[in-house]
């Protein structure tokens, strides 16, 4: 996957500025520490208490301090918000982390005095869904609830779907098959954006004093037939659409599939992936106007780069 491409320089005042990131030992978490700190950033990543996870090194390494504390302890995490200019939460999880703790995290930046928090979204534009569309979105909407009632600015950044499960994990493109599978309208628009680029734009508006409640981006908006046009530019082979049915069948699907599937505390089931496809395919949380011209120095990176990317692995 092609990164983006930033102005490693210091934003201006980012010298002086204390970035508190939650969630800094995960994928996204980790690019979004390396973005601030290429931006001049001070790092402070939180993580529990006796981590030895890899991914805690390399934070170390790449000059992040590293904060070990309770989530479940808000005056720990006060303490360790004490001085910041801005909270960014990478949290990834269900109620118990998405509501509760971010909730902790939350009060804890209120008590330190931290003027800006970022909450874990990175999604589609939940806001326009109705309510028990989407568990996992439902859970951030909660959270916002919550958010908005703070005496704190909050911005939370919206990216659509991350251009990068486009290679194996979405079950839109069926590579081996040479199908691009959907529902409903192939030529809906779909917003995408790397994690990567994803990272960076919420790195630099960590740093911005002035952003909006919320923050739209896509890397690209792509179609179906956009896709099925672009997998097949870069494999060399023709892709072929399947349309498996229209969007009222899907969603007879995800309740099905849902139904027969036991409870489990995993985040993303198979059903949930299905149901943010079914919201992206409906067009309702469709990300506009988008706010990617904003920072400048970062550059979006095209389908056609990540997907090209996977073949020169393959190759």
């Amino acid at each position: 996957m092609a990164e983006s491409t930033t102005d490693t320089a210091a934003a201006p005042g980012a010298q002086q500025a204390t970035i508190v990131l939650a969630g800094a030992t995960g994928d996204l978490g980790g690019r979004i520490a390396k973005h601030l700190l290429l931006r001049g950033a001070n790092v402070r990543a939180l993580v529990r208490a006796g981590s030895a996870a890899p991914a805690v090194v390399a934070l170390r390494e790449q000059g992040a301090a590293i904060i070990e504390v309770d989530f479940n302890n808000e005056a720990e995490l006060t303490k360790a918000c004490a001085g910041a200019t801005c909270v960014v939460s990478a949290l990834s999880g269900l109620r118990e982390v998405i509501v509760e703790t971010q909730t902790r995290l939350l009060q804890a930046a209120v008590a330190a005095g931290v003027p800006r928090f970022i909450p874990s979204d990175y999604c589609i534009d939940y806001t326009k869904l109705a309510i028990g569309s989407n568990r996992n979105l439902d859970l951030r909407r909660e959270f916002a609830e919550r958010l908005d009632k703070a005496p704190i600015r909050a911005t939370s950044i919206l990216n659509g779907m991350f251009t990068d499960l486009l290679t194996g994990q979405a079950p839109v493109i069926l590579f081996n098959f040479k199908r691009v599978v959907y529902w409903g309208n192939a030529d809906q628009p779909l917003d995408f954006t790397t994690t990567e680029d994803t990272a960076a734009f919420t790195a630099a508006a960590a740093l911005d004093a002035t952003t909006p409640r919320f923050l739209r981006v896509a890397g690209e908006v792509a179609t179906i037939r956009g896709l099925q046009a672009v997998a097949g530019a870069v494999s060399g082979e023709p892709f072929r659409l399947f349309r498996v049915g229209g969007l009222g069948a899907f969603g007879t699907v995800i309740k099905v599939t849902k139904a027969l599937m036991p409870t489990t505390d995993d985040v993303f089931p198979p059903w949930q992936g299905m149901q943010y496809l079914h919201n992206m395919f409906t067009g309702q949380p469709k990300l506009e106007p988008l706010d990617n011209a904003r920072y400048p120095d970062i550059r979006w990176t095209p389908v056609r780069e990540v997907l090209a990317s996977r073949e020169q692995v393959l190759a």
